[in-house]
Protein backbone atom coordinates (compact mmCIF):
# COMPACT_ATOMS: atom_id res chain seq x y z
CA UNK A 1 0.00 0.00 0.00
CA UNK A 2 2.68 2.28 -1.03
CA UNK A 3 3.75 4.59 -3.34
CA UNK A 4 6.56 5.84 -5.47
CA UNK A 5 7.19 8.26 -7.94
CA UNK A 6 10.44 9.42 -9.83
CA UNK A 7 11.06 11.75 -12.54
CA UNK A 8 14.40 12.59 -15.03
CA UNK A 9 13.97 15.23 -17.28
CA UNK A 10 14.15 19.47 -17.81
CA UNK A 11 11.38 20.50 -15.28
CA UNK A 12 11.61 21.74 -11.79
CA UNK A 13 11.20 18.39 -10.01
CA UNK A 14 10.02 19.22 -6.58
CA UNK A 15 6.43 20.08 -7.42
CA UNK A 16 6.07 17.43 -9.92
CA UNK A 17 7.11 14.78 -7.27
CA UNK A 18 4.40 16.28 -4.63
CA UNK A 19 1.66 16.33 -7.26
CA UNK A 20 2.53 12.57 -8.04
CA UNK A 21 2.66 11.89 -4.26
CA UNK A 22 -0.70 13.42 -3.48
CA UNK A 23 -1.98 10.70 -6.69
CA UNK A 24 -0.99 8.20 -4.75
CA UNK A 25 -2.19 9.55 -1.58
CA UNK A 26 -5.78 6.81 -2.14
CA UNK A 27 -3.18 3.71 -1.39
CA UNK A 28 -2.72 4.34 2.44
CA UNK A 29 -0.17 5.93 4.05
CA UNK A 30 1.82 7.11 7.12
CA UNK A 31 5.04 9.22 6.09
CA UNK A 32 6.49 10.35 2.63
CA UNK A 33 9.12 11.91 1.64
CA UNK A 34 11.55 13.18 -1.75
CA UNK A 35 15.30 13.27 -2.36
CA UNK A 36 16.06 15.69 -5.16
CA UNK A 37 19.87 15.81 -7.07
CA UNK A 38 20.61 19.62 -7.07
CA UNK A 39 23.44 19.45 -9.20
CA UNK A 40 25.66 16.97 -7.53
CA UNK A 41 24.26 17.20 -3.89
CA UNK A 42 21.52 14.85 -2.60
CA UNK A 43 18.77 16.88 -0.64
CA UNK A 44 16.28 14.26 1.48
CA UNK A 45 13.50 15.73 3.34
CA UNK A 46 11.33 13.78 5.23
CA UNK A 47 7.71 14.09 7.16
CA UNK A 48 5.89 11.60 9.29
CA UNK A 49 2.03 12.15 8.95
CA UNK A 50 0.31 13.89 5.55
CA UNK A 51 1.94 14.29 2.05
CA UNK A 52 0.81 18.27 3.06
CA UNK A 53 3.40 18.36 6.12
CA UNK A 54 6.15 17.17 3.45
CA UNK A 55 5.15 19.95 0.92
CA UNK A 56 5.42 22.54 4.35
CA UNK A 57 8.91 21.73 5.10
CA UNK A 58 9.82 22.04 1.22
CA UNK A 59 8.46 25.38 1.53
CA UNK A 60 10.25 26.28 4.37
CA UNK A 61 13.70 25.21 2.39
CA UNK A 62 12.84 27.16 -0.63
CA UNK A 63 12.40 25.27 -3.93
CA UNK A 64 15.03 23.00 -4.61
CA UNK A 65 15.97 23.83 -8.28
CA UNK A 66 16.42 19.97 -9.10
CA UNK A 67 15.50 17.81 -12.32
CA UNK A 68 16.19 14.34 -11.09
CA UNK A 69 14.54 13.02 -8.44
CA UNK A 70 12.75 10.29 -5.92
CA UNK A 71 9.41 10.43 -3.96
CA UNK A 72 7.55 8.05 -1.29
CA UNK A 73 4.75 7.64 0.27
CA UNK A 74 4.89 4.68 2.98
CA UNK A 75 2.89 2.27 4.87
CA UNK A 76 5.02 1.08 7.74
CA UNK A 77 6.28 -2.88 7.33
CA UNK A 78 9.71 -2.82 8.82
CA UNK A 79 10.25 -0.63 11.88
CA UNK A 80 8.02 1.98 13.70
CA UNK A 81 6.33 5.31 12.10
CA UNK A 82 8.86 7.63 12.99
CA UNK A 83 11.06 10.00 10.43
CA UNK A 84 14.44 7.88 10.69
CA UNK A 85 11.89 5.29 9.14
CA UNK A 86 10.34 7.13 6.00
CA UNK A 87 11.83 7.07 2.55
CA UNK A 88 13.92 7.64 0.98
CA UNK A 89 16.63 6.02 2.68
CA UNK A 90 20.61 6.59 1.66
CA UNK A 91 23.51 4.46 2.10
CA UNK A 92 26.54 5.78 4.42
CA UNK A 93 29.38 5.87 1.67
CA UNK A 94 28.30 6.44 -1.78
CA UNK A 95 25.20 9.26 -1.93
CA UNK A 96 22.89 6.33 -2.98
CA UNK A 97 19.35 7.42 -2.45
CA UNK A 98 16.39 4.80 -2.86
CA UNK A 99 12.42 4.39 -2.42
CA UNK A 100 11.31 0.81 -1.94
CA UNK A 101 7.42 -1.19 -2.08
CA UNK A 102 7.70 -4.68 -1.29
CA UNK A 103 9.50 -6.55 1.71
CA UNK A 104 13.22 -7.90 1.63
CA UNK A 105 12.89 -10.74 3.48
CA UNK A 106 16.65 -11.43 3.94
CA UNK A 107 17.21 -8.07 5.12
CA UNK A 108 18.51 -9.64 9.02
CA UNK A 109 21.48 -11.65 7.48
CA UNK A 110 22.23 -9.12 4.72
CA UNK A 111 21.87 -6.26 8.03
CA UNK A 112 24.79 -8.32 9.94
CA UNK A 113 26.80 -8.69 6.54
CA UNK A 114 26.90 -5.01 6.31
CA UNK A 115 27.51 -4.38 9.45
CA UNK A 116 30.69 -6.84 9.28
CA UNK A 117 31.88 -4.11 6.77
CA UNK A 118 31.73 -1.14 8.88
CA UNK A 119 28.51 0.24 7.65
CA UNK A 120 26.57 2.50 9.99
CA UNK A 121 22.46 2.10 9.78
CA UNK A 122 20.04 4.66 11.19
CA UNK A 123 16.64 2.97 11.02
CA UNK A 124 15.14 0.01 11.37
CA UNK A 125 13.86 -0.90 7.53
CA UNK A 126 14.62 -3.50 5.13
CA UNK A 127 15.21 -0.43 2.67
CA UNK A 128 17.73 1.00 4.40
CA UNK A 129 19.60 -2.12 3.77
CA UNK A 130 19.18 -2.17 0.18
CA UNK A 131 20.86 1.24 0.17
CA UNK A 132 23.74 0.05 1.71
CA UNK A 133 24.34 -3.05 0.08
CA UNK A 134 23.81 -1.36 -3.51
CA UNK A 135 26.24 1.04 -1.61
CA UNK A 136 28.57 -1.43 -0.62
CA UNK A 137 28.96 -3.26 -4.43
CA UNK A 138 28.82 0.63 -5.84
CA UNK A 139 31.94 0.73 -8.01
CA UNK A 140 31.35 3.95 -10.52
CA UNK A 141 28.33 2.38 -12.67
CA UNK A 142 24.87 2.34 -10.46
CA UNK A 143 23.04 -0.10 -12.90
CA UNK A 144 25.83 -2.70 -11.77
CA UNK A 145 25.28 -2.00 -8.02
CA UNK A 146 21.74 -2.16 -8.55
CA UNK A 147 21.61 -5.20 -10.56
CA UNK A 148 24.41 -7.01 -8.55
CA UNK A 149 22.54 -6.17 -5.10
CA UNK A 150 19.28 -7.13 -6.54
CA UNK A 151 20.89 -10.43 -6.99
CA UNK A 152 21.70 -10.94 -3.28
CA UNK A 153 17.90 -10.13 -2.49
CA UNK A 154 15.37 -12.26 -1.52
CA UNK A 155 11.71 -10.73 -1.42
CA UNK A 156 9.76 -8.44 -3.57
CA UNK A 157 10.38 -5.12 -4.70
CA UNK A 158 10.03 -1.77 -6.77
CA UNK A 159 12.61 0.80 -6.30
CA UNK A 160 13.81 3.83 -7.93
CA UNK A 161 17.58 4.77 -7.33
CA UNK A 162 19.79 8.15 -7.80
CA UNK A 163 23.35 8.43 -6.65
CA UNK A 164 25.10 11.90 -6.25
CA UNK A 165 27.82 10.57 -8.14
CA UNK A 166 25.65 10.04 -10.84
CA UNK A 167 23.57 13.22 -11.21
CA UNK A 168 22.27 12.27 -14.67
CA UNK A 169 20.95 8.55 -14.12
CA UNK A 170 17.89 6.88 -12.53
CA UNK A 171 17.75 3.48 -12.27
CA UNK A 172 14.42 1.30 -11.47
CA UNK A 173 13.34 -2.17 -10.99
CA UNK A 174 10.96 -4.44 -10.07
CA UNK A 175 10.22 -8.44 -8.71
CA UNK A 176 6.79 -8.56 -7.12
CA UNK A 177 5.38 -5.03 -6.93
CA UNK A 178 4.16 -2.86 -9.77
CA UNK A 179 6.11 -0.44 -11.41
CA UNK A 180 5.93 1.40 -15.06
CA UNK A 181 7.64 4.00 -16.93
CA UNK A 182 5.92 6.74 -18.33
CA UNK A 183 8.02 7.85 -21.59
CA UNK A 184 7.43 11.70 -22.64
CA UNK A 185 9.24 13.81 -25.11
CA UNK A 186 13.33 14.34 -23.08
CA UNK A 187 11.89 13.11 -19.66
CA UNK A 188 10.60 10.35 -18.01
CA UNK A 189 8.48 9.56 -14.81
CA UNK A 190 8.27 6.65 -12.74
CA UNK A 191 5.49 5.28 -10.45
CA UNK A 192 3.73 2.81 -9.07
CA UNK A 193 0.93 3.95 -10.32
CA UNK A 194 -0.30 5.20 -13.80
CA UNK A 195 -2.69 7.69 -11.90
CA UNK A 196 0.42 9.79 -11.10
CA UNK A 197 1.46 9.11 -14.56
CA UNK A 198 -1.23 10.53 -16.51
CA UNK A 199 -0.76 14.33 -16.08
CA UNK A 200 2.78 13.95 -17.44
CA UNK A 201 2.63 11.52 -20.53
CA UNK A 202 -0.11 9.26 -21.94
CA UNK A 203 2.52 6.78 -23.34
CA UNK A 204 4.05 3.89 -20.63
CA UNK A 205 5.34 0.68 -20.13
CA UNK A 206 4.98 -1.76 -17.30
CA UNK A 207 8.44 -3.55 -16.18
CA UNK A 208 8.56 -6.99 -15.59
CA UNK A 209 9.49 -9.51 -12.29
CA UNK A 210 13.66 -8.95 -13.21
CA UNK A 211 13.58 -6.27 -14.93
CA UNK A 212 16.15 -3.19 -14.43
CA UNK A 213 15.47 0.28 -16.86
CA UNK A 214 18.62 2.87 -16.92
CA UNK A 215 17.11 6.08 -17.69
CA UNK A 216 18.70 9.52 -18.56
CA UNK A 217 17.37 12.73 -20.04
CA UNK A 218 19.21 11.01 -23.90
CA UNK A 219 16.69 7.53 -23.05
CA UNK A 220 16.59 4.15 -21.51
CA UNK A 221 17.88 0.60 -21.73
CA UNK A 222 15.60 -2.08 -20.33
CA UNK A 223 17.24 -5.46 -19.42
CA UNK A 224 17.30 -8.19 -16.40
CA UNK A 225 19.09 -8.04 -13.27
CA UNK A 226 21.27 -10.83 -15.43
CA UNK A 227 22.15 -8.35 -17.70
CA UNK A 228 19.34 -10.07 -20.90
CA UNK A 229 18.66 -7.52 -23.02
CA UNK A 230 14.78 -6.33 -22.50
CA UNK A 231 12.46 -4.93 -25.37
CA UNK A 232 9.41 -3.32 -23.79
CA UNK A 233 6.30 -2.57 -25.22
CA UNK A 234 5.33 1.29 -24.94
CA UNK A 235 1.76 1.73 -25.10
CA UNK A 236 -1.12 4.07 -24.80
CA UNK A 237 -2.53 4.45 -21.02
CA UNK A 238 -6.22 3.48 -20.88
CA UNK A 239 -7.11 6.26 -18.13
CA UNK A 240 -7.27 10.12 -18.27
CA UNK A 241 -7.30 12.96 -16.31
CA UNK A 242 -10.92 12.98 -15.96
CA UNK A 243 -11.20 9.42 -14.69
CA UNK A 244 -9.21 10.37 -11.40
CA UNK A 245 -10.53 13.76 -10.51
CA UNK A 246 -13.37 14.14 -8.06
CA UNK A 247 -15.40 16.06 -10.62
CA UNK A 248 -17.58 17.72 -7.93
CA UNK A 249 -18.19 15.10 -5.55
CA UNK A 250 -16.67 15.30 -2.00
CA UNK A 251 -14.88 12.17 -2.11
CA UNK A 252 -13.81 9.20 -4.80
CA UNK A 253 -15.91 6.45 -3.18
CA UNK A 254 -19.23 8.58 -3.32
CA UNK A 255 -18.23 9.30 -6.62
CA UNK A 256 -17.33 6.01 -7.84
CA UNK A 257 -20.48 4.79 -6.12
CA UNK A 258 -22.48 7.09 -8.46
CA UNK A 259 -20.56 5.75 -11.26
CA UNK A 260 -21.62 2.09 -11.01
CA UNK A 261 -24.89 2.41 -13.76
CA UNK A 262 -22.61 3.96 -16.36
CA UNK A 263 -19.19 2.27 -15.90
CA UNK A 264 -21.16 -1.32 -15.62
CA UNK A 265 -22.67 -0.75 -19.07
CA UNK A 266 -19.41 -0.40 -20.36
CA UNK A 267 -18.49 -3.66 -18.81
CA UNK A 268 -21.56 -5.11 -20.54
CA UNK A 269 -21.05 -3.58 -23.59
CA UNK A 270 -20.56 -6.09 -26.98
CA UNK A 271 -20.58 -8.71 -24.16
CA UNK A 272 -24.11 -9.50 -25.03
CA UNK A 273 -25.16 -10.82 -27.95
CA UNK A 274 -29.22 -10.44 -27.64
CA UNK A 275 -30.25 -12.24 -31.31
CA UNK A 276 -28.95 -15.85 -29.80
CA UNK A 277 -29.15 -14.99 -26.01
CA UNK A 278 -25.29 -16.07 -25.52
CA UNK A 279 -22.31 -13.78 -23.92
CA UNK A 280 -19.55 -13.47 -26.12
CA UNK A 281 -15.89 -13.01 -24.21
CA UNK A 282 -13.25 -12.16 -26.60
CA UNK A 283 -10.81 -12.88 -23.87
CA UNK A 284 -11.65 -16.19 -23.70
CA UNK A 285 -12.39 -17.34 -27.42
CA UNK A 286 -8.59 -18.60 -27.82
CA UNK A 287 -9.24 -21.49 -25.08
CA UNK A 288 -13.06 -21.59 -25.71
CA UNK A 289 -13.03 -25.57 -26.34
CA UNK A 290 -10.40 -26.04 -23.47
CA UNK A 291 -12.91 -24.40 -21.25
CA UNK A 292 -15.27 -26.50 -21.98
CA UNK A 293 -14.00 -29.46 -21.07
CA UNK A 294 -13.13 -27.80 -17.77
CA UNK A 295 -13.93 -30.24 -14.67
CA UNK A 296 -13.32 -28.18 -11.80
CA UNK A 297 -13.00 -24.24 -11.10
CA UNK A 298 -10.89 -23.09 -8.52
CA UNK A 299 -11.00 -18.65 -7.71
CA UNK A 300 -8.93 -17.22 -5.85
CA UNK A 301 -8.69 -13.81 -4.55
CA UNK A 302 -8.25 -11.30 -1.54
CA UNK A 303 -9.81 -8.74 0.07
CA UNK A 304 -13.37 -7.63 -1.86
CA UNK A 305 -12.41 -9.50 -4.73
CA UNK A 306 -12.63 -12.65 -2.32
CA UNK A 307 -16.41 -12.01 -1.82
CA UNK A 308 -17.07 -11.57 -5.62
CA UNK A 309 -15.25 -14.78 -6.25
CA UNK A 310 -17.48 -16.47 -3.69
CA UNK A 311 -20.25 -15.23 -5.59
CA UNK A 312 -18.67 -16.74 -8.55
CA UNK A 313 -18.32 -19.75 -7.35
CA UNK A 314 -22.30 -20.39 -6.99
CA UNK A 315 -23.05 -18.82 -10.19
CA UNK A 316 -20.89 -21.57 -12.28
CA UNK A 317 -22.06 -24.31 -9.68
CA UNK A 318 -25.66 -23.16 -10.12
CA UNK A 319 -25.71 -22.14 -14.10
CA UNK A 320 -22.69 -24.42 -15.47
CA UNK A 321 -22.97 -26.84 -13.24
CA UNK A 322 -19.05 -27.04 -12.72
CA UNK A 323 -17.70 -27.77 -9.54
CA UNK A 324 -16.23 -24.51 -8.07
CA UNK A 325 -14.35 -23.49 -4.84
CA UNK A 326 -12.80 -20.32 -3.25
CA UNK A 327 -9.22 -19.71 -2.11
CA UNK A 328 -7.42 -17.96 -0.24
CA UNK A 329 -4.60 -16.13 -2.53
CA UNK A 330 -2.28 -15.85 0.43
CA UNK A 331 -2.92 -20.02 1.46
CA UNK A 332 -3.16 -21.28 -1.69
CA UNK A 333 0.31 -22.05 -2.25
CA UNK A 334 1.09 -23.14 1.04
CA UNK A 335 -1.06 -26.09 1.29
CA UNK A 336 -0.33 -28.39 -1.12
CA UNK A 337 -3.57 -28.21 -3.23
CA UNK A 338 -4.50 -30.49 -5.04
CA UNK A 339 -4.62 -29.67 -9.18
CA UNK A 340 -6.54 -32.28 -11.44
CA UNK A 341 -6.12 -32.58 -14.71
CA UNK A 342 -8.79 -30.00 -16.45
CA UNK A 343 -8.69 -27.68 -13.50
CA UNK A 344 -9.61 -24.04 -14.48
CA UNK A 345 -7.93 -21.43 -11.72
CA UNK A 346 -9.64 -17.87 -11.99
CA UNK A 347 -7.40 -14.93 -10.35
CA UNK A 348 -9.78 -12.48 -8.77
CA UNK A 349 -7.93 -9.06 -8.97
CA UNK A 350 -9.02 -5.48 -9.74
CA UNK A 351 -5.26 -3.96 -9.67
CA UNK A 352 -4.08 -7.17 -11.68
CA UNK A 353 -0.80 -6.99 -9.21
CA UNK A 354 -2.23 -8.81 -5.90
CA UNK A 355 0.64 -10.43 -4.75
CA UNK A 356 -0.95 -13.41 -3.05
CA UNK A 357 -3.74 -13.31 -5.94
CA UNK A 358 -0.62 -13.80 -8.35
CA UNK A 359 1.44 -16.32 -6.40
CA UNK A 360 -1.36 -18.37 -6.11
CA UNK A 361 -1.80 -18.42 -10.08
CA UNK A 362 1.56 -19.01 -10.98
CA UNK A 363 1.36 -22.11 -8.22
CA UNK A 364 -1.28 -23.59 -10.05
CA UNK A 365 -0.16 -23.08 -13.68
CA UNK A 366 3.09 -24.88 -12.16
CA UNK A 367 1.10 -27.70 -11.52
CA UNK A 368 -0.74 -27.61 -14.99
CA UNK A 369 -3.66 -25.85 -14.78
CA UNK A 370 -5.23 -23.09 -16.73
CA UNK A 371 -5.40 -19.79 -15.65
CA UNK A 372 -8.04 -16.89 -15.98
CA UNK A 373 -7.86 -13.34 -14.83
CA UNK A 374 -10.78 -11.43 -13.92
CA UNK A 375 -8.78 -7.58 -13.71
CA UNK A 376 -9.36 -4.68 -13.88
CA UNK A 377 -6.19 -2.80 -14.91
CA UNK A 378 -5.26 -3.15 -18.69
CA UNK A 379 -1.46 -4.47 -19.18
CA UNK A 380 -1.29 -5.28 -15.43
CA UNK A 381 0.86 -8.34 -14.38
CA UNK A 382 -2.26 -10.88 -14.00
CA UNK A 383 -3.63 -9.49 -17.25
CA UNK A 384 0.28 -10.09 -19.09
CA UNK A 385 0.55 -13.77 -16.76
CA UNK A 386 -2.60 -15.47 -17.35
CA UNK A 387 -3.76 -18.03 -20.20
CA UNK A 388 -6.58 -15.94 -20.87
CA UNK A 389 -8.76 -13.56 -19.56
CA UNK A 390 -11.87 -10.75 -19.07
CA UNK A 391 -11.12 -7.33 -17.78
CA UNK A 392 -14.04 -6.12 -15.79
CA UNK A 393 -13.08 -2.13 -17.72
CA UNK A 394 -14.83 0.02 -14.65
CA UNK A 395 -12.18 2.70 -14.46
CA UNK A 396 -9.81 3.57 -12.03
CA UNK A 397 -11.06 2.51 -8.69
CA UNK A 398 -9.63 5.45 -6.55
CA UNK A 399 -11.21 4.86 -2.77
CA UNK A 400 -10.10 2.28 -0.72
CA UNK A 401 -13.27 0.96 0.14
CA UNK A 402 -14.37 -1.04 -3.36
CA UNK A 403 -17.02 -0.19 -4.74
CA UNK A 404 -17.41 -0.05 -9.29
CA UNK A 405 -14.94 -2.63 -9.07
CA UNK A 406 -16.78 -5.19 -6.60
CA UNK A 407 -19.73 -4.88 -8.69
CA UNK A 408 -17.43 -5.25 -12.00
CA UNK A 409 -16.59 -8.53 -10.90
CA UNK A 410 -19.80 -9.71 -10.07
CA UNK A 411 -21.21 -9.01 -13.45
CA UNK A 412 -17.75 -10.56 -15.27
CA UNK A 413 -17.66 -13.87 -13.19
CA UNK A 414 -22.15 -13.91 -14.03
CA UNK A 415 -21.51 -13.95 -17.59
CA UNK A 416 -18.15 -16.11 -16.78
CA UNK A 417 -21.37 -18.72 -15.71
CA UNK A 418 -23.02 -17.95 -18.17
CA UNK A 419 -20.64 -18.04 -21.11
CA UNK A 420 -20.01 -21.95 -19.88
CA UNK A 421 -23.40 -23.05 -19.47
CA UNK A 422 -24.07 -21.74 -23.04
CA UNK A 423 -21.30 -23.69 -24.65
CA UNK A 424 -22.13 -26.50 -22.20
CA UNK A 425 -25.96 -27.41 -22.81
CA UNK A 426 -26.88 -25.53 -25.71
Amino acid sequence: MCGIIAYIGTRTVEPLLIEGLKRLEYRGYDSAGVAILEGDALLITRAVGRVAELEERLAAQGELAGTLGIAHTRWATHGSVTEPNCHPHRDDRQGIAIVHNGIIENYAALRTYLIEKGHVFTSETDTEVLAMLIGELYEGDLEKAVKAALREVTGAYAIAVICEQEPGTLVVARKGSPLMVGVGNGEYVVASDASAIIAHTTQAFPLDDYNVVRITREGFRTSTIDDAPVTPKVSQLEIDLEQIELGGFSHFMLKEIYEQPKVLRTTLRGRIDHNEGRVVLGGLTSFAKDLVKAKRFILTAQGTALHAAMIGEYLLEDLAKIPAEVEYGSEFRYRNPIIEDRTVVVGVSQSGETADTLCALIEAKDRGAMSLGVVNVVGSTMARETDAGIYLRVGPEIGVASTKAFTGQVTVLTMLALYMARRRFM
